[in-house]
């Protein structure tokens, strides 16, 4: 049984995020829950940029994990899960921000929803320059991000399948969906970035392994 010593354990898995990292992880320092309820788990990916640098200012403040080499998202994710020591967690990606109130929210719902199990906030299409695009319903629009599950049920659905180096996110919630539920809160607590270097531009990759979902799941 593993042993819980927080409330939420925020997985922010990063490979070569130097310019937005920082961003990210003062979102979730800045947040209105106590400190002493959430656990920030940082999972450098092998990066070979100045990732480092940046996440050695945090130290203080982040429980960091490092691949020595590059083992992609879903591994990455996977153990950080595997290290979390909260009832419940929430994935960050290292480009995106959060609202002051995010946490604090998606647990008071998990807290008085028992027969839930994982509560996804709607959130902000924003551009590099952190202009707002657009709002997005989580539930029409779903991301893998913005979603706190109760860590029980990810671990009963056997986290992330690891061979899925893009559409992890869609394989995770169609298994997690056969057995439970995600819920949505109309409220838009995540700050989504979009930019060229998103994973999701990379067409042909994307494709190959859209197909392989859909073998996978039919």
């Amino acid at each position: 049984m593993k042993k819980l010593s927080v409330s939420i354990s925020i997985i922010v898995p990063v490979y070569n995020r130097e310019l937005y990292i920082g961003r990210c992880l003062r979102s979730l320092l800045d947040q209105s829950l106590e400190r002493s309820k959430y656990e920030i788990i940082v999972i450098d990916d092998g990066s070979t940029d100045k990732t480092s640098t940046v996440l050695n200012a945090f130290k203080e403040e982040i429980k960091l994990i490092k691949n020595f080499k590059n083992k992609g998202l879903p591994f990455s994710l996977n153990k950080g899960i595997k290290n979390a020591k909260g009832r419940f967690v929430v994935r960050v990606d290292s480009d995106d921000y959060v609202n002051k109130e995010f946490l604090k929210f998606l647990e008071m719902y998990l807290l008085h929803n028992n027969d839930i199990q994982a509560v996804a906030s709607d959130y902000y299409l924003i551009d590099d320059d952190e202009n707002i695009l657009k709002v997005k319903n989580s539930s029409k629009h779903p991301i893998g991000c913005a979603i706190m599950f109760r860590i029980e049920s990810l671990i009963d659905i056997g986290l992330y399948d690891k061979t899925f180096k893009i559409h992890e996110e869609k394989d995770l919630r169609i298994r997690f969906l056969k057995k439970y539920k995600i819920s949505r809160l109309p409220i838009p607590l995540y700050r989504y970035r979009r930019h060229k270097t998103n994973i999701t531009k990379k067409k042909a990759e994307f494709q190959k392994q859209l197909k392989r979902l859909v073998s996978k799941h039919k």
